[in-house]
């Protein structure tokens, strides 16, 4: 294989890594969940339960409203994705830089929730928010100085994902309560990486894909209470493998003697659990806090159904810490801040298209009750990603990444 090829087969490698990555909330992961749960960092969410959107970490929480709950909000997400310090390497001793790119951009993800309480013992709920929303596009003359490896660098990425929620809450006695739901989870991409020159092709791109597809999920979970003031909870997410159908054209899998046109692209989501606490230790503040596990172990290849591997990795399960504070001013305003720290799902493996790090969450908000049944809340938080050393195709591209992004919340919510 000639270096060409090395430099086209490991940019479009990365880039349906990144497609896949970016659909599950991986490589960049960001929580979107709610505007509450952003300005605490999303510690103790499951078990708060000061609006409706809880029921996205925790469906048993469902069972600590007393009356119907309705919210609805967005999370304007401002990524700011460097790639710095790049080098092409067609023969040893030789470095070719390549000039710094940012490749960030700005997604919107909007969230609804409601929960309708049977009786004192039985809720019902459901719910539609995004996991992930992102778009990252390379400028258009990125890497074209040199003959050789231009063609195989910059493009296009635009990935969505919706959960659609149906869930139940049942209160098992003054202490315990149980609930689970159904997830639907639909996912969409449009990938655009490397030009190919040949006229003869189908298309512009050597890789070009527009897919969508549909999967079904399940979720559980379980809050104690120790009284109406210290409450925990557990919670277990299933994640399915989505496949993707649209308009897929790899020139590699083409050129190997495969049409991948019929197939579909399987993306396995990872399971998810989460331990959550919340602590009232007095009238006017709270302590809360959450540990999140993610199996992105299980994340070991991506391939088609026709079985043409993409690629294959070495990613490991990941962590979320947060802890966070409430403080209830007065009536009218109540305060929020938190702090995440999340582990990379990466080890060994890195890519200029998947910028994934350790991350830092500072988070701060403020909910402001326009009356007993009315609030306004207001959530922001500044996500700060560490300098990665990414190497492409054994050595043929190097390159250090960094990712930051800041996230800003607007939500309303009502009881009735």
């Amino acid at each position: 294989m000639n270096k060409k090829q090395i430099f086209t087969r490991s940019v479009i490698t990365a880039a349906i890594a990144l497609a896949s990555s970016q659909s599950m909330a991986a490589g960049f992961q960001l929580n979107a969940q709610s505007a509450t749960g952003l300005g605490r960092a999303f510690a103790g969410d499951g078990v708060i339960a000061d609006n409706a959107s809880t029921m996205a970490k925790n469906a048993a929480s469902m069972t600590l409203f007393d009356a119907p709950a309705l919210s609805l909000g967005v999370i304007a997400i401002d990524t700011d994705v460097k790639v710095k310090n790049t080098s092409l390497h067609p023969a040893p001793g030789i470095n070719l830089p390549v000039d710094d790119a940012s490749i960030g951009g700005t997604s919107y993800a909007p969230n609804i929730y409601y929960i309708q309480p049977i009786n004192d013992r039985f809720a019902v709920g459901a719910s539609l928010y995004s996991n992930f929303g992102t778009k990252t596009e390379f400028p258009e003359n990125y890497g074209k100085k040199y003959a050789g490896a231009p063609d195989a660098f910059g493009g296009l990425t635009d990935v969505k994902s919706v959960n659609l929620g149906l869930s139940a809450a049942y209160r098992v006695n003054q202490q315990l309560s149980i609930g689970g739901g159904l997830d639907v989870i639909y996912g969409s991409g449009k990938f655009e990486r490397g030009r190919d020159m040949n006229p003869m092709h189908s298309s512009k791109n050597i890789v070009d894909i527009d897919a969508d597809g549909v999967a079904l999920g399940f979720n559980l979970g379980t809050i104690y209470e120790l009284d109406q003031n210290n409450r925990f909870g557990l919670s277990y997410r299933y994640s399915p493998t989505l496949e993707a159908k649209g308009d897929m054209y790899d020139l590699r899998q083409s050129a190997a003697g495969k049409n991948i046109q019929n197939d579909k692209l399987k993306m396995p989501l990872p399971d998810m659990a989460e331990f959550s606490g919340f602590n009232k230790l007095n009238d006017k503040f709270a302590v809360h806090y959450s540990i999140q596990w993610i199996r992105w172990s299980e994340f070991d290849k991506l391939e088609t159904t026709g079985g043409s591997v993409i690629n294959t990795y070495n990613w490991q399960d990941g962590w979320h810490y947060s802890i966070g504070g409430t403080y209830y001013l007065n009536n009218d305003w109540t305060l929020r801040a938190g702090y995440m720290h999340d582990t990379s799902a990466q080890d060994k493996k890195t890519s200029i298209s998947v910028p994934d790090s350790d991350r830092n969450w500072l988070s701060g908000g403020f909910s402001y009750h326009l009356d007993s049944k009315s609030t306004i809340d207001f959530g922001l938080t500044y996500l700060i990603g560490e300098d990665v050393k990414a190497n492409e195709a054994d050595g043929a591209l190097t390159a250090t990444t960094r990712a930051n992004a800041w996230l800003y919340g607007l939500q309303y919510s009502r009881s009735f």
